[in-house]
């Protein structure tokens, strides 16, 4: 095949026309995708409400623990009658 036969060749197939897709493949396309946008979009929604609710609870727990501030010694008698 010389290269005039192969561009004519590729010519006659960029030609043709474009197959039609079926009607209902666009209407299934379309609520898929809804579906899956929804999924989306809840699954967001209840992770940040998740992460939200994690959040409150360390506070309060924080609040109520103070893990900053520093036990009481136990191990030292206490100093009476000086």
């Amino acid at each position: 095949m010389n290269r005039a036969q192969r561009e004519a060749a590729v010519r006659q197939i960029m030609e043709r026309t474009v197959p039609r897709l079926p009607p209902e493949l666009h209407t299934d396309a379309v609520r898929r995708g809804t579906r899956v946008l929804r999924r989306r979009v809840l699954a967001r929604r209840l992770l940040w409400l998740l992460l939200g609710t994690a959040a409150v609870a360390f506070a309060v727990w924080a609040a109520v623990a103070e893990p900053w501030v520093e036990p009481p010694s136990e191990t030292t008698p206490p100093l009476t009658g000086w």
